[in-house]
């Protein structure tokens, strides 16, 4: 990464408790040799039970006491070199799974991540969008009976959802969908922006942050960030704060890529990101940094 005059954080990452590679320490080590501001921590959230169907990547419920114990110690470890924040990224699952649901809220985390991974068709199993090939077209065959344009409905119908229920501070990777369908067009492109100008103008009437996601990048899925230069130059109109983050799922992509996300960034016409500095009163609060 080149030399910046602007300072970043980390605020989507995933440990051996749900589905990355390092351990909590590992990550706050390599947070603070990148000089980086803050590293937050965002375990998968618990889904097994409010879904019916085990999940490899989601955190055992049986281990959250564990994971906030372990990233609380490292926030006292690190509070002089490194800011350290507690989080989760919740999935929203219309009546199954929110950030809002009770057992979330009574975490007392410092922020919350609201993504959109599952879908549940009628009558079918619920999959997940950014999951294996064979697993998307079988949900797009199965549950949407091929219908992609009825598939790529459906996902931002539920990324409008949760922006209208709230209960989280940043929207995550909001068109992961493109993960396993940026290379077939499925759909009309016009379509799909006229979704994302949807979700823009939804989130404007928010305190949503947007995150800017090289997570893709960084595990060679696709080759632009979540979102796309696209949607981003949308979002810039409505004027939306943005993070930029990594969705690091190891301690070597713990800024992974963030070149390109200044770089995107800067072709939609947006110079500044920000940077969570906890809460006030229940309010998340942000620091604006502008890019040099």
């Amino acid at each position: 990464m080149k030399s910046y005059k602007t300072v970043f954080s980390s605020m989507h990452t995933h440990t051996n408790f749900c589905d990355g590679k390092d351990d909590i320490e590992t990550m706050c080590r390599a947070a603070y040799n990148k000089n980086l501001y803050a590293v937050g921590f965002s375990a998968h959230s618990p889904i097994e039970k409010q879904l019916g169907i085990k999940s490899e990547w989601n955190l055992k419920e049986e281990k959250v006491a564990k994971y906030i114990n372990e990233v609380l110690a490292a926030k006292e470890r690190w509070q002089s070199k490194l800011k350290v924040f507690l989080g989760l990224e919740v999935d929203y699952i219309k009546n199954i799974r929110s950030p809002l649901d009770s057992d979330i809220k009574a975490l007392n985390l410092d922020y919350t991540i609201g993504s959109v991974h599952y879908l549940v068709p009628k009558d079918t199993e619920p999959f997940t969008v950014d999951g294996s090939k064979e697993e998307f077209e079988k949900g797009l065959n199965e549950g949407y009976n091929g219908n992609a344009q009825s598939l790529m409905s459906a996902y931002y119908d539920a990324v409008l959802e949760m922006i209208s229920s709230g209960g989280f501070d940043i929207l995550g990777h909001v068109d992961l969908i493109k993960k396993n369908t940026h290379d077939k067009n499925l759909w009309l492109q016009e379509n799909e922006i006229k979704r994302q100008k949807e979700i823009a103008r939804a989130v404007s009437k928010t305190k949503i942050v947007i995150e800017v996601n090289t997570g893709g990048i960084n595990r060679k899925k696709i080759h632009d960030v979540y979102p796309s230069l696209s949607f981003l130059k949308i979002i810039n109109k409505y004027n939306i704060p943005v993070i930029i983050t990594s969705d690091a799922h190891c301690a070597g992509d713990i800024n992974g890529n963030y070149d390109n996300a200044v770089q995107t960034l800067a072709l939609a016409g947006i110079n500044k990101h920000f940077l969570f500095n906890g809460r006030i009163n229940n309010n998340s609060v942000w620091q604006k940094e502008i890019i040099q």
